[in-house]
């Protein structure tokens, strides 16, 4: 059987004689000026410190005993003022002991694994699995306290671009100190063609004096 939580009751403080402290599980909702009971209602449903105050009074067991709905949220919501204001010591002890509590909850489980190490070791198996999840969280719990009492600083730096081998990049817009090679104006207006620099030249005829290669007188031995 699937057991469903129970709803504490939201009345408002004007419209109920019943006070908070005839039950603990009655929260008085306090209206603002001008607001209608459906519009506090709302708010107060909305509201963190409520929600949480609801959670803890599920999981309390009768732990809490005396402890009103209003008390839980009055003190949560006090914790709230003293965050926002900067003041983070109940964060910091909060986590504190709760890296605590799951350092014992990894021995509980630790030994729970070794109890049944010999024998059964599904069961072995799974208690390493948990105690390793408990410490795992521990661990987090600690790096979280270790950043909210020393936070790690920040560097902001212009965007890089890093790339492998040799790289162009032509925005249109030259910058400043780079040294602006125009084309040269000895260039025709078509690109790669170079401007002749004379006028054509007349052909000449060859030297005249120079006569024709007479044959060559060979030695009459022939080889072989």
């Amino acid at each position: 059987m699937i057991r469903k939580p129970k709803t504490a009751t939201a009345t408002s403080a004007a419209g109920n004689p019943t006070q908070p402290s005839d039950n603990p599980n009655t929260l008085t909702a306090r209206p603002l000026d001008g607001e209608t009971q459906g519009e506090t209602i709302a708010r107060h449903a909305l509201q963190p410190e409520i929600q949480a105050a609801l959670t803890i009074k599920h999981f309390e067991r009768g732990a809490l005993v005396g402890a009103s709905l209003n008390s839980l949220v009055d003190q949560l919501s006090e914790q709230s003022v003293f965050s926002n204001n900067g003041d983070l010591s109940r964060s910091e002890a909060l986590l504190t002991a709760q890296a605590h509590t799951l350092d014992a909850i990894f021995h509980d489980l630790a030994r729970r694994a070794a109890v049944n190490a010999g024998e059964y070791l599904n069961a072995c198996e799974i208690y390493l699995r948990l105690a390793l999840k408990a410490q795992s969280q521990c661990r987090a719990t600690i790096e979280t306290l270790a950043e909210i009492k020393n936070p790690s600083h920040v560097t902001f730096a212009k965007q890089a671009n890093i790339a492998h081998g040799p790289q162009q990049v032509n925005n249109g817009v030259p910058s400043r100190g780079e040294n602006n090679i125009l084309p040269s104006k000895l260039l025709e207006q078509t690109s790669g063609e170079w401007l002749d620099t004379g006028a054509t030249r007349q052909a000449i005829s060859g030297d005249q004096a120079m006569a024709t290669v007479g044959a060559v007188n060979r030695t009459s031995d022939k080889c072989g």
